[in-house]
């Protein structure tokens, strides 16, 4: 059946992520670039939905 493909198999569209929109893993630290304060990652929870305590300012990923 030349044509009629049908739906996509397996290479054709599959995993169509960007690169950069994968997470970075259970693991790590999340930091605070304002004033340095740093708290252990939680799994489930991006670090930029979190707040410093110190400062108030949104936590980012440590690398």
């Amino acid at each position: 059946m030349q044509g009629n493909r049908g739906g996509q198999g397996a290479g054709q569209g599959g995993g169509r992520r960007r690169k950069g929109q994968y997470g970075m893993g259970p693991g790590g630290a999340c930091v605070c670039p304002k004033c340095g304060h740093k708290e252990q990652h939680q799994i489930g929870v991006p670090c930029y939905d979190r707040t410093c305590p110190k400062c108030n300012t949104p936590l980012a990923r440590d690398k």
